[in-house]
Parts: C-alpha cells; structure tokens; sequence
C-alpha cells in the first residue's frame, strides 16, 4: 500500500511539472507570436526599468526648439526635459501614428490600394506634401507605409485610412485608441496627416511614448530607417517612384559622440514649428529625441541642427561616465 501510495505521488509529481512545463511553452508562444501587436512593448518596457541609463539627467536647454524630451528606449526615463508635457501641434509626427495603425491594421502589406479621386479632391488646397501617386494608382500597403513615412505623402495616409477602416474618421477613432492604450494622456487627433487643427495636439513627451512603442514593431523600424525606398512598377508609373526621407535628404552627417542618428520623421506647420521624432544609437544604448517648435525663421534646418546638438551632448556625457 504504502508503495503505491509512493507511485502515485510520484505519478502527480510528474503531471504537475509536465503541465508547468507546457505552460511555459504555451505562454512563450503567445509572446513570440504578440511581438510585433505590442505586448513586447510592454514586456520590455517593465523589464528595461531595471537597466538604467549611464546618464540620469542632460540640460537641453539653449536649441531652437521650445519642447524637448529624451527618452532612454529601454528604460523609458526621460532624461533631458524641456516643456515636455506642455501642449504642441505635432504636425507631421503624426504620421509615426498613422504608419503603426496602418501596419497592425493588415497583415498582407503586399496587399494593392487603388487611390481614389476623392482622396485628391479632400487635399486640393490644404497645402499637403504628397509622395506622387495619382489618382487612379493601385500602390501596395508597404509602399504606402513607406510614403508616409519618407517624403511625408498626406495621399498615401488617406489611402490607408479608407482601406483599412472605410473613412478617415474611423481610422482616426483607432488611432486616439491606440493612443490611449500606450499612455499618451495628452493627445488627441482630428486627421491622420497632421494638418493642423485646433483640436489636433500632442505633447514632446506622448509623441516620444508613441516612437518608442512604434519601434517595437520591425517593419516601421525598417521604414523608418531607410533614406529612400523605390517602389516597383505600377499601373500608372511603369518605371515606379523613388521618394527620399524628408529628414535624411537635409542630413548629410549622421554621426554624433558615441554613435549616429537611425531614423526620424520631421514635421512642420506654421502653427507647430519645426518638428522631429528622431532616434540613435549613442554606445551601447538607443535613444528618442523630440523637438517642437522650432521657429520658422531660424537658421539652417533648426530641428536638425538640434537634434546633432543634444545627441552630441548626450554622447560626451555618457562617454564622461564611461571614462
């Protein structure tokens, strides 16, 4: 009796940890599967909170930018702060929204949109960049993303829009969702291009959340990444269209201490300023950067010129650590 007894303790003992093990198994599944849906935006977000940056706190003070935030992208601490959660019009950062929604959005982005009229007729007079689709274009959703990423095309942001939720106004309700669901407390947008809108705004710290959430995703990383992409032929363009990243086409340089600047998307209105969302790779660690407000009149690319000047200052100062 008490052998058996023994036995089946022995018996349940191995059930037990044949189950642990296959839920183990189940749950690192799921996570591989969720990676780029956002769970591992927040699995690495709660377990970069234990990996702190080599600099606590750099001065960002003394650009052309009147809101500045630095962000560690592992950790999440922001680092350098200049009116970071004061009001701005993000302008064509926007867009860093309208691309991520757009790629969880379809799950073939070899998939073709045809442009239609009405999406030339809702941007006649809204002085909107445009990549150069016509109407009429059937475009794969990779080349869209792409557009609205590089050259800032406001018609490939509305071609998504109606393809993957039937109006722009519904597409919008998602991305004020996904908004909400990653903690940009502060933001709220009326259209998916970035034109401006009383009711449009964000804040440098919110638009850093949503870079560093977008990053995530390695498709956008991609995109985001590229100083050009050329798409293949179309039913309108038979040779295709190469267009150049509006951020990369004014930055001949794109080293800094310690590293160099990845990827970015810039923005502008008359309202906003000059904007960017940027981010680099300073020695072993990334980080984001968001500048607004850069005055129109200053000098050069003013939201360029800062973002080498603040990385620059971030890589003496980690390099003064390190040292």
């Amino acid at each position: 009796m008490a052998k058996n007894r023994n036995r089946r303790k022995k018996e349940r003992r191995r059930m037990v940890i044949s189950a642990l093990i296959e839920l183990l198994i189940l749950v690192l599944l799921a996570g591989a599967f969720c990676w780029n849906r956002g769970l591992s935006a927040r699995v690495s977000g709660f377990l970069g909170v234990f990996d702190r940056p080599p600099v606590k706190e750099l001065d960002v003070t003394g650009v052309n930018s009147s809101n500045v935030v630095l962000m560690d992208v592992k950790s999440g601490a922001v680092i350098g702060d200049l009116n970071g959660k004061e009001q701005i019009y993000p302008a064509s950062m926007t867009k860093i929204m309208t691309a991520i929604v757009a790629l969880e959005a379809f799950s073939d982005l070899d998939h073709e949109i045809t442009l239609s009229e009405n999406i030339f007729y809702a941007l006649d007079g809204q002085d909107a960049t445009q990549a150069g689709f016509q109407p009429g274009e059937s475009v794969r959703v990779r080349d869209l993303v792409y557009g609205v990423m590089l050259p800032s095309g406001a018609e490939c942001c509305l071609a998504l829009a109606d393809e993957a939720s039937g109006s722009e106004e519904a597409f919008v309700e998602k991305m004020n969702k996904k908004a909400k669901s990653i903690g940009m407390k502060d933001t709220h947008f009326m259209d998916c291009t970035g034109l401006h809108d009383p009711e449009h705004y964000s804040t440098a710290y919110d638009i850093a959340l949503l870079l560093k959430y977008a990053l995530h995703n390695d498709t956008f990383r991609e995109v985001a990444e590229s100083h050009f992409h050329s798409t293949p032929a179309t039913n309108v363009h038979p040779d295709g269209i190469t267009y150049y990243s509006t951020m990369f086409k004014n930055m001949s340089d794109t080293t800094v201490t310690g590293g160099e600047i990845l990827g970015g998307k810039t923005g502008y209105t008359s309202e906003a300023g000059h904007c960017l969302a940027s981010f680099a790779q300073i020695y072993d660690r990334e980080y984001i950067l968001v500048t607004a407000g850069a005055p129109a009149d200053a000098t050069g690319v003013p939201q360029l010129l800062d973002a080498k000047t603040i990385y620059n200052r971030l890589g003496e100062a980690v390099a003064a650590k390190q040292g």
